[in-house]
C-alpha cells in the first residue's frame, strides 16, 4: 500500500527590534522525498508575528506559482514556532490587531486556491532551525 504523499512546510518570521527590520524563511519538504526549496527574504520593517504570518503568506504564495508541486497531495502540514499563530490561524485564539486580521484573512483566501487540506502545527524553536536561519541570513544581508 503506497503512503499518502504530503508536504510539509516549516516557517518562521523574524523582526530585529519589534518592530525593525525583518525577514522569512520558508523549508518545503515532500514527505517522500525530503527538501524541495529553501527560501528566506527581507519584508521591511514589521513586527515578529506579523513577520511569522508573512512567512505563511510567502509560502503559499510560492505554491501558487509552483503549482505542479501540488500534484497527488492531499495535506499541507505547516510548523511554526509561534504558538499565537499557529492557535489565530487554528481558530483557538481570537485575532485583536488589525493588520494580523488581515493577514489571517489573506492566508484564508490562500488556501481556497488549492484542492488540499492545510494543518498549522506549534513546534519548538529548536525543531524549526532550518526556516530560523534563512530568516537570519536575509536579515544578515540586509545589512
Amino acid at each position: 500500500m503506497k503512503k499518502e504523499n504530503n508536504l510539509i512546510i516549516f516557517t518562521d518570521g523574524g523582526a530585529r527590534g519589534n518592530p525593525g527590520p525583518a525577514a522569512v524563511g520558508v523549508v518545503i519538504k515532500d514527505s517522500q522525498d525530503g527538501k524541495i526549496i529553501g527560501f528566506g527574504q527581507t519584508i521591511g520593517e514589521a513586527t515578529n508575528n506579523v513577520a511569522e504570518y508573512q512567512a505563511v503568506v510567502s509560502a503559499l504564495i510560492w505554491l501558487e506559482e509552483n503549482p505542479k508541486i501540488l500534484v497527488e497531495i492531499k495535506t499541507v502540514d505547516f510548523f511554526l514556532d509561534s504558538t499565537l499563530v499557529v492557535n489565530q490561524l487554528n481558530g483557538k485564539f481570537k485575532i485583536k490587531d488589525h493588520k494580523l486580521k488581515n493577514l489571517i484573512i489573506k492566508v484564508k483566501d490562500l488556501e481556497k486556491k488549492f484542492p488540499v487540506t492545510f494543518f498549522y502545527h506549534f513546534i519548538p524553536r529548536t525543531k524549526n532551525y532550518q526556516a530560523d536561519a534563512l530568516v537570519n541570513e536575509a536579515l544578515d544581508k540586509q545589512n
